[in-house]
């Protein structure tokens, strides 16, 4: 299974460039199953600041990941995916 965490869009503010909220998506795909979750995270000031236009993506994932139950998100993941793989309930009618 591959995992990959991108940061879709931040929002900054325009006066120094204070990244304060970043929107992340996370997608899990084994073969041709698939799962995904997405979210935000909000930043305050904090005694260092990077500049906005230095930002990189792989920065603003580990803020986030730093912020988040990774493991958590992840399994839940995988989870979905065993259940598309072996599905446990299904819907329809037998005629």
């Amino acid at each position: 299974m591959t995992i990959t965490w991108t940061i879709n869009q931040l929002d900054r503010q325009t006066s120094d460039g204070l990244v304060t909220t970043a929107h992340w998506r996370v997608d899990a795909v084994d073969g041709e199953h698939s799962a995904g979750s997405y979210g935000t995270v909000a930043f305050e000031r904090g005694t260092s600041f990077t500049a906005y236009d230095s930002l990189t993506e792989a920065q603003v994932i580990a803020w986030v990941k730093e912020k988040l139950e990774v493991v958590d998100i992840e399994t839940n993941l995988a989870a979905q995916i065993a259940l598309q793989k072996a599905p446990v309930t299904a819907t329809g009618v037998p005629w």
